[in-house]
């Protein structure tokens, strides 16, 4: 195992790295940029090292100040967290280029797979549905308009190199086609650095499930469940559950079998996440592979006790998956909420200073709550507006709902606006009770309350 650890990330996802470090006994090394100096969670970390100005591209998404820090401190492997440089195949490259062990797949098999296309002709190759479309890029306006003939609309333009929600936009009407194509380029090329894009079908009122994995050096590939991810606001996903209240035996087993196909044909080494589609008719479409750690992956440790910051650092030392696909035991039900530091009704972000702060009574058998925010912690411009997560969990579903929403309603914070009374508004609504909605619920609900209003 690891000696010395670098996370070349920020806030909860590096306390939470820190957590299972500290367990294991390796030392972990921090790195911060100008704006989150005094960030109490740096003092969990061993060691800490300044990377720059808040500004993300002179800091955390600073390829050499990282490296920097790592040859100064002396590690022998950098765990990405998830955003920032984490499915940047660059900077595993340069990492392993170093000496330095990556804690994820390998950069040749990042580099590949970074390509939606290539993954979309992967999955076609060995038999695993994915939603009608192109599977190489679209390479011209002339031959997008051929497509959209041949498909028909409405139809998802989308980037080969994209994510976080970016670079995809719906095309409903044929007088759109020239807009959508010149916006989608021109997010690419800014955002990604490639303006390649792809047009898929739209699968009308889908469902999104995404199966948890995990894959040794040996080629063994273990499922851990499926995650139902459907809860989200422009692809940005708010409140996650596992397991699905649609996903059957029989349907999960046929999910496995996808994964294993696509992680054996990939050369996939470490954790990563399956990303399907359900349709209204209950058919399964893959649609990308996500090459790190989920920030929804506490409710898969909730269910099957599993660490997987743990599973991640001991592929990534070269030891093999320690347990078989029978041993993998789905126990009750756990469901995430995302605290995001944003008005809950215009969604517009809400930096500032957490002037009070009150979290929920604790019980770890029912609750867990990922954070790295404190009375007096500064909540930043420049960063992703997730500021915590909220687990609960229950042998049955709606226990945890109930859980969910008693601690939400316990957790106070002043200073800031949160989106604490949406996820109220989600877990108290009828369908979402019920397990009755798709990626347009959330969409549909604030209609409903502008409508009231």
């Amino acid at each position: 195992m690891f000696r010395k650890l670098l996370i070349a990330n920020r806030g909860e996802i590096a306390r939470r790295i820190i957590k299972t470090c500290r367990e294991l006994n390796i030392k972990t090394v921090a790195v911060y940029s100008d704006a989150d100096k005094n960030a109490f969670y740096l003092r969990e970390a061993d060691e800490t090292y300044n990377i720059g100005p808040a500004n993300p591209l002179k800091s955390y998404l600073n390829i050499e100040a990282i490296i920097n820090v790592f040859k100064k401190a002396g590690v022998d492997a950098v765990h990405p967290g998830y955003g920032f440089l984490s499915e940047n195949y660059s900077f595993a490259e340069a990492v392993v280029s170093s000496g330095v062990t990556w804690v994820g797949p390998p950069p040749d098999v990042m580099k590949a797979i970074e390509s939606k296309c290539y993954c979309r002709e992967i999955a076609s190759r060995v038999n695993v549905p994915i939603i009608p479309g192109t599977v190489t890029p679209v390479r011209s306006l002339n031959e997008l308009n051929k497509v959209i003939d041949e498909i028909g609309i409405p139809a998802f333009l989308k980037l080969d190199k994209g994510g976080g929600g970016k670079g995809i936009e719906v095309i409903r009407d044929t007088r759109q086609i020239r807009d959508v194509w010149e916006r989608v380029l021109r997010i690419g090329m800014v955002a990604f650095g490639s303006p390649d894009c792809y047009l898929e079908t739209q699968v009308v009122n889908p469902r999104h499930i995404e199966i948890q994995f995990l894959s040794d050096s040996s080629g063994k590939c273990i499922c851990l469940g499926e995650r139902e991810c459907s809860i989200q606001r422009r692809h940005q996903k708010i409140i996650e559950e596992s397991p699905s209240p649609v996903v059957g035996e029989k349907e999960r087993q046929n999910l496995y079998e996808y994964t294993r196909k696509l992680v054996v044909t990939m050369g996939y080494e470490g954790a990563g996440t399956m990303e399907f589609l359900r349709s209204e008719e209950g058919e399964f479409y893959f649609m990308e592979v996500n090459a790190r750690l989920q920030v929804e992956h506490p409710v898969t440790e909730f269910l099957t006790g599993i660490d997987l910051v743990k599973c991640q650092l001991e592929i990534a030392a070269g030891e093999k998956l320690p347990m078989n696909q029978e041993d993998i035991i789905l126990e009750g039900h756990a469901i995430e909420a995302r605290v995001y530091a944003e008005d809950p009704v215009s969604f517009s972000p809400s930096p500032g200073k957490i002037s009070r702060l009150q979290f929920p009574e604790m019980n770890s058998r029912y609750l867990r709550i990922d954070h790295a925010i404190g009375e007096g912690s500064l909540v930043s411009p420049y960063y992703d507006p997730l500021i915590a997560k909220v687990i609960a969990w229950d042998i049955t579903r709606l226990e945890a709902i109930r859980h969910l929403e008693e601690a939400l309603a316990a957790f106070q914070i002043d200073g800031i606006k949160t989106t604490i009374p949406l996820n109220l508004k989600i877990l108290a609504s009828k369908e979402y009770v019920e397990g009755d909605f798709n990626t347009s619920f959330l969409e549909e609900l604030l209609k409903e309350g502008c409508e009231k209003n």
